[in-house]
Parts: structure tokens; sequence; C-alpha cells
């Protein structure tokens, strides 16, 4: 494990050794074993809550992950669905986190306005995920701890305005005070110096870690992700204003063919997008069916290792980015 060469805003309130955060993948790829990795290689990962059917599953994983990380705290994803009893699903889970020991949230979705003063009372500090700087004054009114800035590179859901994160990362820390955590592309210590010279706390990865050795999903997916150049990634949904970044698959190519004869009937959408069909590839290890979530930073993920390799290289990379820009020297003012 490297030794810690920066300290953020975020590294501090987390008390993590990197300002390095791996966002949650779903649906349930992001378990208590892999989020574990995460935390002891000194990032900051989230169990996905709405990756299981039942409570007490996700419950299994919290404590499987609390069980690993010998005392340290770790995240939970919250995606707080618009659809009706979306904030009493997310509110019925709360006190399993504080029983666990989860020591903050990545919010998503909705406002987590709701929830804000509950998850407060346990001391649990809350990360809001927003798809374009107009929403970070929302992130500050409802009384997050930090804002996730997310470009539309990202796997996953970039939001309908698709602005590029070398954009938002600029922008961001102009946008608050409060700490923000870039992500959509950033995969490289290269890039978490450029984040963290913009004046961001952190960067946060999605895509870059589905060739993580402790990732439950079967090794031909993370073999055909090892594969790609991240290319292979479409946005489907669009119709619903609803943006997914998922890999170009049948599943994904079924819903595009809806969506150009303009049908708006969401369950002709169904049988591709649910999310038993995308556990069931990640299970068999056959990518052509599921809403797989698809970043243009899989172009990185260019060998399957554990956690705490690829956290090495990142740090190893930071540090010879922090090097070569020691040897960039102004010249001399041209007349």
């Amino acid at each position: 494990m490297r030794d810690p060469i920066f300290r953020t805003e975020i590294t501090r309130m987390l008390d993590i050794r990197h300002p390095i955060l791996c966002g949650g993948l779903g649906p349930g790829v992001s378990d208590g074993a892999y989020v574990a990795a995460v935390v002891n290689a000194g990032g900051m990962g989230f169990v996905v809550s709405s990756g299981y059917d039942a409570p007490d599953e996700f419950e299994r994983q919290l404590a499987i992950c609390r069980e690993r990380v010998g005392g340290r705290g770790f995240g939970v994803n919250l995606y707080i669905s618009r659809q009706a009893g979306g904030i009493e699903r997310v509110t019925d889970l709360l006190p399993l986190l504080k029983r666990h020991g989860v020591t903050c949230v990545e919010t998503a979705g909705a406002s987590p306005e709701p929830i804000v003063p509950v998850l407060k009372g346990m001391d649990i500090r809350i990360l809001h995920k927003v798809p374009a700087i107009r929403y970070v004054a929302t992130a500050e009114r409802v009384g997050a701890d930090a804002v996730i800035v997310v470009g539309q590179e990202c796997g996953g859901h970039p939001g309908v305005y698709m602005i590029g994160s070398m954009v938002q990362a600029a922008q961001a820390p102009r946008a608050t005070a409060l700490p923000t955590i870039v992500a959509g592309g950033f995969a490289t210590g290269r890039q978490l110096v450029s984040a963290l010279a913009m004046g961001n706390a952190a960067m946060l990865m999605g895509s870059r870690m589905m060739v993580a050795e402790e990732l439950w999903i079967d090794r031909k997916i993370k073999d055909f992700a090892v594969r790609s150049d991240g290319s292979e990634g479409m946005v489907v949904k669009k119709i619903f204003r609803d943006n997914h970044r998922v890999l170009g698959n049948d599943s994904a190519r079924a819903v595009l063919a809806l969506e150009a004869e303009g049908n708006t009937d969401f369950d002709s959408y169904r049988p591709h997008v649910v999310g038993g069909v995308t556990r069931e590839a990640y299970r068999s290890g056959d990518p052509s069916t599921g809403m797989i979530d698809w970043g243009q930073a899989m172009g990185f993920a260019d060998r399957v290792a554990s956690v705490e390799s690829i956290f090495d290289e990142i740090i190893d990379d930071a540090s010879a980015a922090m090097a070569h820009l020691g040897t960039v020297q102004a010249g001399k003012a041209v007349a």
C-alpha cells in the first residue's frame, strides 16, 4: 500500500489515506467485500442499497463490510427513486446504517432533503451526487457535506445536459464552498492531480473498477472490459429524460429501437432494463443483455487486479505527474 501523498478536505472528512472514492456499482455489484477492499486500500467505497431485493440481504452485506474493515468507516449508496414510495424505501433502511457503523452516504436521484436530519443525527456524512453544476446549490441547501459532480463520460446516469468532466471539474470548486468530488472518466493518477489542481478535493471512479478482483461478477465480464477501449458505450432512455450510459449490447439496442419509434410506454422497455436482467448478465458473464453501466474510463481498465494494486498504480502515476510538473518551466516572454 502506497503512503498518502495528498491531504484534502475529503481525506480529513472521511478519514481516508487517498482522495479516491469508488462510487456505487449496481445493481448489487458494490457489495460488502468489494467496499471493504476499497476502504482497506485507502479509499472510500459504498455498498449499493438498491441492489438487493430484501433488507436482510443488504444488512448482510453491511455486516460483511464492517467485519473486514477493522473499525474503519465505510459508505452506502442511497439511490432515491423519484417514483412513488422512493423516499420511504430509503428511510426504512437508515436504522441499518447506524447499526453497522456506516460513516458516509453517496446520495443520488431525487433530493435527499427528507432524510438529511436523520443522517445528521447519526453523524453520517452526506455526499450528494449531481450531474450538472446547476444542481450544486441544491446540495448546499439541503445540508450535504460535500458534492459529487458527474460528467457526461460516466457510466450510469450522466444527466440530460451531458456536460464533460473537464468543464465541470473546473467549474465545481467555484460554484460552492462545499468540498467537491469529480467523477466521469476519472481513472488515473494524472487525472487525480489535475482534479486537485482545479480545486477539487477528490475524484470518484466507477467503470475503472469493473476489473477489480474483489468484485463478485463473472470473470468473463472483467476480461471483456480489459479488451474494451471505452467506446463501446451508448446512451439510452433519453426519451424519458433519464439518460443512461451503458454497454452497447442487445438490450441497449432494443431500447434504442423503441426510442426511435417514439414509444413512451415504459412497460415496453421493462424486459430490457429491469435490474434482474443485468444481475443475471453479471452472474453468467454474458455481456449481451442487461443495462451494464459502461463509462468511457473503461479504456483504462487494462488488467484484472486487486483494488490495492489499482490504487497503487494510481498513486504512482500521480507521483510521476507531480514530478513532471516540477520539470515544466515558464518560457521567456515573447516581445
